[in-house]
């Protein structure tokens, strides 16, 4: 088996990859909390004007 000399190892350069596929996720997510909040916004002012529906 090889070994890596101090050189080379000073030399691996690491770092993030942004993807489609990541870009898509990080928007799905934020969709997701838009909608949470716009449903426990819609409850609060439902709630607030008593305009509840009874079953």
């Amino acid at each position: 088996m090889k070994e890596i000399t101090k050189q080379k190892l000073n030399e691996v350069n690491g770092g993030i990859n942004i993807t489609g596929t990541f870009i898509s996720s990080l928007v799905r997510g934020i969709d997701i909390i838009m909608d949470l909040g716009r449903s426990l916004g819609s409850a609060f002012r439902r709630a607030k004007d008593r305009s509840l529906c009874s079953y």
